[in-house]
């Protein structure tokens, strides 16, 4: 498997958001690799966009999505749950995809359809927010499949707040897997 480049998450969200299917999800913790295969994710495209963290500007928590392409956004939810993001786009731009749900492929325990179980399942918690994904231990890499399906388009999930950003089709999943997590 290659390691993905920072070239690809310094491009267009969307772009990114949907190369991001099928390529895989690395986290070697406690000395266990564990891998997932992404299959469904949610672009967030900057500041403009009112579902975006981004969208309340520069802060503490959003910081990392201002920073450099290529690097993992990691959050809590409900005070409970971490959700992980890729950061895209050139620096300032503050953009990132949602993984939402990966199908397991080595050392997988628990549910993974939904972006809380995914980074519980994975073992991704705030201490890697930040996190470079060039580096060693927690990266994204290419399995070097053929990329042979199709790809599902709906609205993102959770973000009814939005206004006119809620209905966007924003949220991109490998159609027919079972790993895909129910809105």
């Amino acid at each position: 498997m290659q390691k993905l480049p920072r070239t690809f998450y310094d491009r267009d969200t969307i772009v990114v958001a949907r190369e991001l299917l099928g390529k895989h999800l690395v986290h070697v913790a406690d000395g266990v690799e564990r891998s997932g295969r992404i299959v469904e994710v949610e672009a967030y495209l900057g500041p403009h966009d009112l579902a975006a963290h981004s969208a309340r500007g520069l802060t503490r928590r959003t910081k990392i999505m201002f920073g450099p392409p290529g690097h993992a956004y990691v959050y809590l939810i409900y005070g409970m749950y971490h959700c992980m993001n890729v950061v895209t786009q050139p620096e300032g731009v503050a953009s990132a995809v949602l993984l939402r749900a990966v199908e397991p492929v080595q050392n997988v325990e628990g549910r993974t359809q939904g972006p809380g179980l995914l980074c519980q399942a994975l073992h991704i918690d705030r201490r890697l927010n930040g996190h470079d994904l060039l580096s060693d231990g927690f990266y994204i890499a290419d399995p070097g499949e053929p990329a042979g399906f199709a790809i599902v388009k709906r609205p993102r999930i959770g973000v009814d707040y939005a206004g006119p950003w809620a209905r966007k089709l924003l949220r991109f999943y490998l159609k027919g897997n079972p790993f895909v997590s129910k809105p």
